[in-house]
């Protein structure tokens, strides 16, 4: 079973940058299409980021949109997002996943296959 490992998460000022990333235990990681997903307190999982096979057409929630970046190294089995210009909204535990549906419907959380253990980012003066 292919297993997700997060990292990269940590407290950060408003404005502040962080890159979380996902290690795939998959050696044939190129085959997966990779979401990054969040949960706030309270608040329902939500899907983030997307990134097909290719790396052809990352997708974005509105809410990131312009801040965040999707990326993948297939040789180091790896999948990043790189967030930038972070707000107190983002503060959230963030899980990498592999998608049931590798595009649209991509960011319903109850069709994902797999997820990572998460990893906290905090945003807050």
């Amino acid at each position: 079973q292919v297993q997700l490992v997060e990292s990269g998460g940590g407290s950060v000022q408003p404005g502040g940058s962080l890159r979380l990333s996902c290690e795939v235990s998959e050696y044939m990681i190129g085959s997966f299409c990779v979401g990054w997903f969040r949960q706030a307190p309270g608040k329902e999982r939500e899907g983030v980021a997307f990134i097909s096979t290719a790396s052809s057409r990352p997708l974005y929630a509105e809410s990131v949109k312009g801040r965040f970046t999707v990326s993948r190294d297939n040789a180091k089995k790896m999948v990043y997002l790189q967030m930038n210009s972070l707000k107190p909204e983002d503060t959230a535990m963030y899980y990498c996943a592999l998608p049931g549906l590798c595009g649209v419907g991509w960011d319903d959380w109850r069709s994902v296959l797999t997820w990572g253990q998460g990893t906290q980012v905090t945003v807050s003066s």
